[in-house]
């Protein structure tokens, strides 16, 4: 069993952040089909094994030509070849001719122009051009958007839909990625009972466990919810070790049973285990847990407050940026950005994370629901955390404040 960790009255958000960062490390790589990688973390550069375009070709339907050929339009010239997308074997545009060219389709050597055929008369054997090309007209010359040897995504980036585009255009069929973080999300209390579920006198549906697994999810991670643990610290011990026995976890993540009441059975069952109960100088969220527990094989632990909207604060502040760290993505706290203010809403000695409304119109923030740790339906709706600085003695209208964005 692991020494009791030391007593610490208050910590400070960053100093919890860099404690809660520590207990995951750089996930392994593993390559994984094109297909497949939306969502994933690059976990090395990916190299253009062809240039982009691969060859010169047309962006246009159209007519290739010798641009002095038709210097003189209007010109008719007669169609000496089709050239559709696909075909390799093109012949030579010989002077004094034209080729039909579709969009995409190698350009012939010969040309250096492509005419639109909305500035011809769209003849299949003869073709009139009302106007007159500059040389290089409406051709994609080979490499100008990407070369050979190129690094066309760095380790980091989080793969969209543009860059599995990229990814795919250059060659690659797989995509080395980081493993994602395997989270093991666990909501407690014997008032807990499953949506749907017909509600008894003191009962609540479980929020926290589908919240946070969502949000684990979102973060790039892989979530397990473990549900209805009841308030007893074997059971809850119990449940764990089993678990613990049917497969590795990277870190488990716990919400409730914190606070200094007289039911706190994740305090109860992980005091003197290796987790660090501390009071952290934030509003939402102060009740915070992290540590590792020798006896689930020293897997690291999250303990989070129980209270909806403290915790998926918590998440937001401390455990999305540990997976994100982990994943090797580059911006591990997130987008953020620096509207003006127009809350007025009275500043407290610890950092405060409010929610708010952007207005991208007026490049202004507004607060969202009052600062109470339960009110989940101003969460649902609020589409950034507003960040007040410890030191804030007032937040008059129009001041730059920080905001988190919580679309991920």
């Amino acid at each position: 069993m692991a020494s009791t960790p030391r007593s610490v009255d208050r910590r400070s958000v960053d100093e919890h952040r860099a404690v809660v960062a520590a207990l995951l490390t750089p996930m392994p790589v593993e390559d994984v089909p094109i297909g497949q990688a939306r969502g994933r973390v690059l976990a090395a550069d990916v190299i253009a094994n062809v240039a982009l375009p691969s060859f010169d070709n047309s962006a246009m339907d159209g007519y290739a030509v010798r641009a002095a050929d038709v210097a003189g339009a209007p010109v008719e010239l007669p169609v000496a070849a089709d050239i559709p997308a696909g075909r390799t074997d093109v012949p030579p545009l010989h002077p004094g001719t034209a080729h039909r060219i579709m969009t995409g389709a190698p350009l012939p050597a010969g040309a250096d122009a492509v005419v639109p055929v909305e500035d011809t008369d769209g003849g299949l054997d003869r073709v009139r051009f009302a106007a007159a090309p500059d040389p290089g007209a409406h051709v994609r010359r080979a490499g100008e958007d990407v070369r050979t040897g190129d690094v066309v995504l760095t380790a980091g980036t989080v793969l969209g839909a543009p860059q599995i585009g990229v990814a795919a255009a250059v060659g690659s069929a797989t995509v080395p990625v980081r493993r994602r973080p395997r989270v093991l999300v666990l909501s407690t209390g014997s008032e807990l009972v499953a949506a749907g579920t017909p509600l008894r006198p003191g009962q609540i549906y479980e929020s926290n466990g589908p919240m946070l697994a969502a949000a684990v999810e979102d973060a790039g991670g892989s979530a397990e919810l473990l549900r209805f643990v009841p308030d007893d610290v074997e059971e809850f011990l119990g449940r764990l070790r089993d678990r613990m026995t049917d497969g590795a976890v990277d870190l488990l993540l716990t919400s409730g049973g914190v606070s200094a009441g007289a039911y706190e059975v994740v305090k109860d069952a992980f005091t003197g285990r290796g987790v660090e109960f501390v009071k952290v100088s934030m509003q939402p969220g102060g009740p915070q847990g992290a540590g590792r527990v020798a006896e689930l094989g020293g897997t690291g632990v999250v303990t989070l407050p129980g209270n909806p909207v403290s915790s998926h604060v918590s998440f937001e502040v401390f455990v999305r940026p540990a997976l994100r760290a982990a994943l090797g993505i580059r911006t591990p706290t997130g987008p953020s950005s620096r509207p003006r203010s127009v809350s007025t809403g009275r500043p407290h000695p610890r950092r405060q994370f409010r929610r708010g409304v952007l207005d991208a119109v007026t490049g202004t923030v507004r607060e969202l629901g009052g600062p109470a740790s339960h009110l989940l339906g101003a969460l649902a709706r609020a589409e950034c955390l507003i960040v007040v600085p410890e030191d804030a003695t007032e937040l008059p209208a129009g001041t730059r404040v920080e905001t988190w964005l919580l679309d991920g």
